[in-house]
């Protein structure tokens, strides 16, 4: 083998390489040395058949496989005796084969780059912590109880904040056409909780069990459903019941309907779950404090491949989220949008392989069961499919691959906490819930909020999950 240097520029190399047609002549040998111990041909026993036999009809099969072993192979060994460690897969190009000659092929290689990780032993990061309150408690109570009211029929006209049961059937005006989804039957409608377009509910305000109204509404220019967008429609509306809700009251029978013993017991749960949020986000922040303070102290050359992967990365997640408002259209940034997500995919190439490098100089790994409760916590996220997203990971190896780098990552920062100097600071819950964005990953951002609306959409999770309503049985619902 033989290899030839074309460019050497920063992280980038290429090269020549050539196998020359002896030893590719003999690996092919070796090949069909091998087929010939099992292949049955007349006239021939099992792992008698001549070499040149065996070349007349398996020559050019085996050809194409022994030349992908000797690119393999090659790059490999040029990429050991050159201690070079490749950023993404290599680019290889065949110059020039035949049959009898030389195998001459270029590679294109981008490394990873030589750093230094900081010294992290005894660095300070400060962690914001919160004690569950019984104001929290409370409020968390009240929600609850507002969550499970329940209602009785009245003989009164309907007031915002009674719930009305209806059926209802829209057309749109301009072509008197009912479009899928404007329809719907004993449907029960809170007046007032805006889960329908505006000026619906509005309009049943007054009315009584027995009336029929007809409700003029204008869909938002903004609507999801493309076709409705914008346009006025009629929704014809049988009112049949109207109901007063009663709240519930917060006492032994209320705690046994939920499946406790009692108030206290259900007081101390409730306070578990909301003190296992504010630990959630408190580690969230330490977690964020940390990867600044590795940001600051690395300032090195990122592999252009990977930031380019990056940041296609983060623009299909702004297309995703923007998917309504884009209609179909190629996302196009503005200079200053695409500067700071660029910005950001360094930042998250940059953190990835610094806590990559920590995690492989201290022999850091990912058990099969800490993966296992990784799908398990994914799985627990789509109720009432958890075999299907069970299954996805089973036969998708590339999601579940997916979900390692977070496993990893989490035990990298655990690791570095454990050597860091870490510092708790009592603060109130509205401190803690400051510029709190969703981040659980490498990923991370930097604390700076951001300027532009990209930025927004590429650091911070949808609220859609959190914020929206359930998703709408019609389309007379306003979407969230």
């Amino acid at each position: 083998m033989q290899v030839k240097e074309l460019k050497s520029e920063g992280l980038l190399y290429e090269m020549e390489v050539t196998v020359t047609a002896k030893d590719i002549d003999k690996k092919i040998d070796e090949r069909l040395v091998e087929v010939g111990k099992t292949v049955k041909m007349p006239g021939f026993r099992p792992g008698k058949v001549p070499l040149n036999v065996l070349k007349q009809h398996y020559g050019k099969t085996v050809m194409g496989e022994v030349l992908e072993g000797a690119v393999n192979d090659s790059t490999a060994q040029v990429l050991k005796e050159k201690n070079l460690r490749p950023a993404l897969q290599p680019k290889i190009e065949v110059k020039e084969f035949d049959e009898g000659k030389d195998l001459i092929y270029t590679v294109a290689i981008e490394v990873l780059p030589e750093f230094k990780i900081m010294d992290f032993k005894g660095i300070k990061v400060e962690k914001p912590v919160v004690k569950v309150d019984d104001k929290a408690v409370d409020e968390a109570l009240a929600r609850i109880v507002k969550q499970r009211m329940e209602s009785e029929p009245v003989e009164r006209a309907a007031k915002k904040g009674d719930i009305v049961k209806m059926d209802f059937h829209g057309k749109t005006k301009d072509d008197g056409v009912e479009h899928e989804g404007m329809h719907g039957h004993d449907h029960n409608l809170e007046l007032g909780s805006n889960q329908f377009i505006p000026g619906f509910e509005d309009q049943l305000v007054g009315k009584k069990a027995g009336d029929n109204v007809d409700v003029d509404v204008s869909f938002p220019k903004e609507y999801h459903a493309a076709e409705l967008a914008g346009r006025d429609a009629v929704f014809n509306v049988d009112v049949k019941e109207v109901r007063e809700p009663r709240e519930a009251t917060i006492d032994e029978d209320f705690a046994k309907k939920l499946g406790f013993d009692d108030v206290k017991a259900l007081r101390e749960a409730v306070e578990k779950q909301i003190q296992s949020e504010y630990d959630g986000v408190s580690r969230m922040r330490l977690k964020r404090s940390l990867l600044d303070s590795f940001d600051e102290g690395h300032d090195f050359e990122v592999p252009q491949g990977m930031l380019d992967l990056e940041f296609s990365s983060i623009k299909q997640q702004i297309a995703a989220e923007r998917q309504a408002e884009l209609n179909g259209e190629e996302l196009v940034l503005e200079d200053d949008e695409e500067k700071e997500l660029k910005a950001i995919a360094e930042r998250r190439v940059r953190l990835g392989m610094v806590l990559s490098e920590i995690g492989n100089k201290n022999n850091i790994q990912i058990s099969d069961q800490e993966l296992q409760r990784a799908v398990i916590a994914e799985a627990q996220k789509y109720p009432g499919q958890e075999a299907q997203v069970f299954e996805f990971f089973r036969s998708n190896k590339q999601a579940l691959d997916s979900l390692r780098a977070p496993v990893f990552e989490d035990k990298v920062v655990d690791f570095i906490l454990e050597l860091a100097e870490v510092t708790e600071k009592p603060v109130s819950v509205e401190e803690l819930a400051g510029d709190n964005e969703e981040e659980d990953s490498y990923l991370d951002k930097k604390k700076d909020k951001p300027k532009s609306s990209a930025k927004k959409s590429a650091t911070k999770k949808s609220a859609s999950k959190a914020d929206s309503k359930p998703a709408a049985k019609s389309k007379a619902k306003k979407t969230a």
